[in-house]
């Protein structure tokens, strides 16, 4: 499903007419140049995906419309409506300006620097505001008003809140209230659809309780939304959560190869990470999958002769400050992987996802993932050991060229979940 374009929808950050890419987090529409910007800035400040060339859950597409039409840009400029801006010498960018550095200042500004968001009143303590943002946010989710959610979050809310007196997340109240808009909107801000309330329910539970069952089945897709996203790329398939199944492992094309020996000291070294830095390590990989993806979509929409490719794509990872150094060298290494040796890292991080998912015992290790990346990108061949017979699809070897020109299923990052039946 695509959007289909107004003559009125404008850039948000140019103005620019005809903007073709999303950053759904911040529930805007953006231009092709502005985008060049966002896609530089991280995933971690703004999640973009092309309106007609990328496919999108309907529901995910609606909530981006819906805070775009609602003046959902006017949060990330509150300041700038001011006329006082004006004398003071800010202003927004316009379709005229350079790139660089003009564009590209200006978004940064309002996107990582949050420059001309509406500040509160400084308190002492600051998690008492965000604790009170929280509340409130927990508060509004059982309505449709998605801008006011969004400007909470964008104000410190926590979208994975645990309301003490009420002893559930803002994600339990849209879930319970049927409200799937808000569910997404939650979802793209890190709520978890199986975190359990107090009595031990998910907000699954209570999307199926209500008789919300589109609501219901989304909840279980973003739940596994890191697996999907893997699978699907390599694969172009993704599992029948209706019906039970909740992984695709795909495998290798050369898999008759036996596997070597740094191979399976890789994979054992794989598996023996605990769960948090297994899961770290999969979200880097769901986030080189999303930049490889993106970056195939970029350059087969982008005119040649009047953009230059070499500053507008993204070659790595960009740099999080919210990891350590030694995460994000990792996470900028894996740009490095060849078709191949990524679809080997990607198939191991599926089959051991699935063992953890069912309850598989682990042992404890002090491994470092940045050893596991080295030791992968140097196998040359790997076989999936996947001990229930799932169901696999061939994927090519690195004399693919398309493999990295996969078609991209969905553009958020999402933790492992749980087994939602």
């Amino acid at each position: 499903m695509s959007k289909r374009l107004r003559s009125s929808d404008v850039c948000a950050d140019c103005n620019g007419p005809d903007p073709s890419w999303a950053s759904v987090n911040r529930g805007t529409f953006i231009c092709d140049e502005c985008c060049s910007v966002h896609r530089s800035l991280g995933r971690h400040i703004s999640q973009v995906r092309h309106l007609k060339h990328t496919p999108w859950p309907p529901t995910l597409l609606q909530m981006v419309e819906t805070l775009y039409n609602n003046g959902a840009n006017s949060i990330w400029e509150h300041s700038l409506l001011d006329p006082a801006s004006l004398m003071s010498g800010r202003r927004k960018a316009n379709p005229q300006d350079k790139v660089h550095p003009n564009k590209a200042e200006f978004i940064r500004a309002k996107y990582q620097m949050l420059a001309f968001v509406h500040r509160l009143p400084c308190r002492d303590d600051d998690s008492v505001t965000a604790k009170d943002l929280s509340k409130q946010l927990h508060s509004s989710v059982r309505t449709g008003n998605l801008e006011t959610c969004l400007r909470l979050l964008s104000l410190g809310a926590q979208a994975s809140f645990f309301h003490p007196e009420k002893g559930n997340t803002p994600l339990h109240v849209a879930s319970k209230a049927g409200q799937i808009l808000q569910a997404e909107l939650l979802a793209v801000y890190g709520a978890d659809p199986g975190t359990q309330d107090s009595n031990g329910k998910t907000p699954v539970d209570y999307a199926r309780q209500g008789g919300h069952h589109e609501l219901a089945e989304r909840l279980v897709e973003i739940q596994y939304e890191l697996t999907d996203r893997l699978a699907f790329y390599l694969c172009g398939r993704k599992p029948d959560h209706k019906n039970g199944q909740h992984f695709i492992i795909p495998q290798m094309a050369d898999s008759s190869l036996d596997l070597s020996e740094l191979a399976k000291a890789a994979k054992k070294k794989l598996q023996s990470l605990s769960n948090h830095l297994f899961e770290e390590l999969a979200m880097d990989v769901y986030d080189e999958v999303d930049r490889r993806e993106t970056d195939a979509v970029w350059l087969a929409t982008q005119n040649h002769s009047t953009l230059v490719t070499e500053t507008t794509v993204v070659p790595f990872l960009p740099v999080n400050p919210e990891y350590s150094s030694t995460r994000n060298q990792g996470r900028q290494k894996l740009a490095r992987f060849n078709a191949h040796e990524f679809a080997t890292l990607v198939i191991d991080i599926l089959s051991d996802a699935k063992r953890r998912q069912q309850g598989s015992p682990l042992s404890s290790s002090k491994d470092n993932v940045e050893l596991i990346l080295k030791a992968i990108s140097n196998q040359h061949s790997i076989e999936s050991e996947d001990n229930d017979q799932p169901d696999y699809d061939s994927v090519a070897s690195d004399e693919d060229a398309d493999l990295e020109a996969a078609a991209s299923k969905a553009n958020r990052q999402k933790l492992l979940g749980k087994d939602a039946n």
